[in-house]
């Protein structure tokens, strides 16, 4: 089974037939994308990429543009080095597709200190490698550990401030 991303199958066709950016474009053009309008960024994709852009924020197309004037300016992968990162795909997820987009562990590092003031009381839990710690005892997540100090249940990683996991999406 082979992967399929927006830098590497769908696109090479299209990328035979580019323009190569003049190097001296590049840095203005990269400076650029922070102060383009959304509907002009989806504009450059399809100019650039040849596709419609998919639907997905605006700093996915930000960076994938990003990386795409650098291509076309410096040229891509080479063919080795995109066998050399298939392989070593393979080789981590057996090519099954729902562990590949499964996300690694997101968890914060242990012995992270999380510190949330709530109703005037300041509560820290500390991360461990089986989980999280909370007044001396193991909890297996955060949610259990907000549910624990506010008596409702709440999404744990928006309770601490930490951004919502992306396995969601």
């Amino acid at each position: 089974m082979t992967r399929r991303t927006y830098s590497g199958d769908a696109i090479e066709p299209v990328a035979r037939s580019m323009a190569a950016i003049p190097p001296a474009d590049v840095l203005g053009r990269l400076a650029a994308l922070k102060t383009t309008a959304t509907p002009a960024l989806k504009q450059q994709w399809r100019e650039l990429f040849g596709t419609d852009p998919p639907p997905y924020n605006r700093r996915f197309l930000e960076s994938r543009l990003a990386y795409r004037i650098q291509e076309l300016a410096y040229g891509g992968l080479k063919p080795e080095t995109l066998a050399r990162l298939e392989a070593l795909g393979e080789q981590l997820d057996g090519g099954k597709i729902t562990v590949r987009r499964m996300r690694g562990d997101d968890k914060p590092i242990a012995g992270t200190q999380l510190i949330r003031e709530y109703q005037g009381v300041e509560h820290v839990v500390t991360v461990t490698r089986a989980g999280y710690e909370y007044q001396g005892q193991p909890y297996q997540s955060l949610s259990a550990i907000a549910r624990a100090i506010t008596g409702t249940r709440w999404n744990g990683r928006m309770f601490f401030g930490l951004r919502p996991s992306r396995n969601a999406a």
